[in-house]
Parts: C-alpha cells; sequence; structure tokens
C-alpha cells in the first residue's frame, strides 16, 4: 500500500488548494445561497481540474476533495466526477466515452447520480419510471446516473421528456433535487452479467470520494477551531490552554485522520483493481460516525461563536451532518458491511 501522491496528484491538488483558497471565500459563499459558484466552477474546468480525474484517479480526486471540503466549495465537483467522469470512463462505451467525457471534463455538463439504489426507479424497454426524493445537486445537473431495481445502470438527461425535477432544501446547500421519472427515455451504461459489477464498482467509487469530501470538511472545521481557541482568550490565557480544549481538538484529530486514511485506502485499492468494497463501505462509516463527531466538536469549541448562523464554522457542521446523513447512518453501513463480510466468509 502506496499513499504517496505521484507528482501529478500532488499537483493538482496544490492547484486545487489555490483555487479553492482563493474563490471560496466566506463572503463569497454567503452570496451563493443554496446555488452553485458559477465562476469557480469555471475557474475548476479550465484549469483540467475536473478532465484531469481520468489520469489522477480515485486517489487523486480524493485529495483535491478534501481541498473543496477544506472551504465548503459549491460546486457539483464529487456528483460530476463520481457519477460522470468515472463511471463512464470505466463502464461507458467508447461512443459514450468519446461523447460525454469531454463535455463533462470542460464542465458543460454535470452529472449526479441517484445511489445508493433503493428499489423505486424501474426500467422497461429503456425507459425509466419511479422518483427519488433527494438527489444531490440535481438543480444543477444535465445527466443523471441511475441505478434500476435490478442495479443496471442508466444516463438520463435532465431535460428529457418524462424527467422532472424539483428542488429539495438539504442541511447542506447542495442544490437538490426530488427527481420524477415518467418513461423517461435513457441510455445505459455497462451491459451484460458485468452490470452489477457497474454498480457495485460506482457506489464504492462514490463513498469513497464522499468520504475524501468528508476528511476535507472535518480537517477545515477543526482548523478554524484550533486558530479560534488560539486566540480567544480566558481568565488572562488563550482558550486552547485549557485541557478539556486540548482533548476535545485532539479526539477531533483523530477523527479526521482515520477518515482520511480510511478514504485513501479504499481509493488506493480501486484504483489498483483490487476488491475495495468493504474498504468503501469502513470509508463511508468512518465519514459518517467521526465526521458527525468532528464537526459537532468544531462547533462546540467555537462556543457561542459556534451558534452563529453566519459564523464559517457552522457551514462545516452543516456540510458535516450532509454527509453524515447522505453517506448513511452508521448501523446502516455496519449492517451492509456485516453481510458483504459474510458472504465473503
Amino acid at each position: 500500500m502506496d499513499f504517496h501522491p505521484t507528482e501529478e496528484q500532488a499537483a493538482a491538488a496544490g492547484l486545487a488548494a489555490q483555487i479553492f483558497g482563493d474563490l471560496a471565500t466566506h463572503e463569497r459563499l454567503a452570496a451563493a445561497g443554496t446555488g452553485s459558484d458559477a465562476e469557480l466552477w469555471k475557474a475548476l474546468a479550465t484549469s483540467g481540474l475536473i478532465a484531469a480525474v481520468q489520469d489522477i484517479g480515485l486517489l487523486g480526486l480524493v485529495l483535491l476533495l478534501e481541498e473543496q471540503g477544506r472551504t465548503t466549495a459549491q460546486v457539483p465537483y464529487a456528483a460530476t466526477c463520481a457519477y460522470g467522469m468515472l463511471p463512464l470512463a470505466a463502464h461507458g462505451s467508447d461512443e459514450q466515452r468519446a461523447r460525454l467525457l469531454p463535455a463533462l471534463g470542460t464542465g458543460e455538463a454535470v452529472a449526479t447520480g441517484v445511489f445508493p439504489a433503493r428499489g423505486r426507479i424501474t426500467a422497461e424497454h429503456g425507459r425509466l419510471t419511479g422518483f427519488a426524493p433527494a438527489v444531490p445537486w440535481l438543480r444543477e445537473a444535465t445527466h443523471v446516473l441511475v441505478p434500476d431495481a435490478d442495479h443496471a445502470l442508466w444516463l438520463v438527461r435532465t431535460d428529457a421528456p418524462g424527467v422532472r425535477t424539483s428542488p429539495v432544501e438539504t442541511t447542506a446547500p447542495w442544490s437538490a433535487g426530488r427527481l420524477t421519472l415518467t418513461g423517461a427515455e435513457a441510455e445505459r451504461v455497462g451491459t451484460g452479467s458485468a452490470h452489477r459489477d457497474a454498480y457495485e464498482d460506482t457506489l464504492a467509487a462514490a463513498r469513497t470520494a464522499f468520504a475524501g469530501l468528508q476528511a476535507g470538511v472535518c480537517a477545515g472545521s477543526l482548523a478554524r477551531a484550533v486558530e479560534y481557541t488560539s486566540t480567544r482568550e480566558q481568565f488572562g490565557r488563550p482558550l486552547s490552554t485549557n485541557q478539556g480544549v486540548m482533548l476535545r481538538a485532539a479526539d477531533a484529530y483523530m477523527d479526521t485522520e482515520a477518515i482520511r486514511v480510511t478514504a485513501y485506502e479504499a481509493a488506493w485499492r480501486i484504483d489498483q483493481g483490487l476488491a475495495a468494497r468493504e474498504h468503501a463501505l469502513t470509508a463511508a462509516w468512518w465519514a459518517s460516525e467521526a465526521g458527525k463527531r468532528v464537526v459537532h466538536a468544531g462547533q462546540h469549541l467555537h462556543g457561542g461563536m459556534g451558534a452563529d448562523l453566519d459564523h464559517p464554522v457552522h457551514r462545516h457542521f452543516l456540510w458535516g451532518r450532509q454527509l453524515d446523513a447522505y453517506l448513511g447512518c452508521g448501523s446502516e453501513l455496519l449492517a451492509e458491511l456485516g453481510a458483504v463480510l459474510a458472504q465473503e466468509g
């Protein structure tokens, strides 16, 4: 196992840190409301950081998503890469890759996905019927990757006949929406008996990617808490010198590192073509359970300021809780992990 980034991955992560740091400021985020930042999205596309995912792999994407999470930048980066770039590159036909990947890479097209499958959508003769109650970044998406009840993957255009979207407000400002399909035309991604592998591969990669995003959200929350407690004084000394504060911050740091290393391991295994379903579930569990603890700690360590809805740390709290909900509660993930391990045993 080697988690050291390649030169290409490190360069991409450094560029991402610069772009997110320059454009995803508190003032711009406050002005963005619940929508995505078009200027930031254009900057990511122009710099090649969307198209680069084909070359830097899932581990590279996790590194880039960490940088997004640190700033809680409001762009559909994780969704477009996890439900567009990566599955189409791995399981799309030659024609699909040639037609869709360039548009996704330039940011002209935006992808999202209905994952994990809940059995609410059925397919008949290439037409989909059903609904998904809350799909992240659906209001920004041009394409949605949809698994049917049998876990076959279908790509649907959001402007196609039979497709209806309506806004849904979630904890974090992810431009989410409800997707309703009524005999909507769709194109198959992955064919034959391998379609279940395509679904499992996509789900594992998406869980890993969003776990990487959570690692960044937690790192950003903790960094803000460290800065605040180091400068805020109480009884004539910085809050950071209080033993209770130090212990709480130390626990949050260890939780953040656990999220990061499990996401790295799952991403590395997927990039190497190794079995990684249980590793992706482990990363998702840490991101859900530990991520929740970290963002609560970050808000708590800010004292009364943490209750201010306009304070930057509150945005990390909202993102951390949304990722916790999106990845699935801990008991649900553990039940699935137990079932996977029992099958393998």
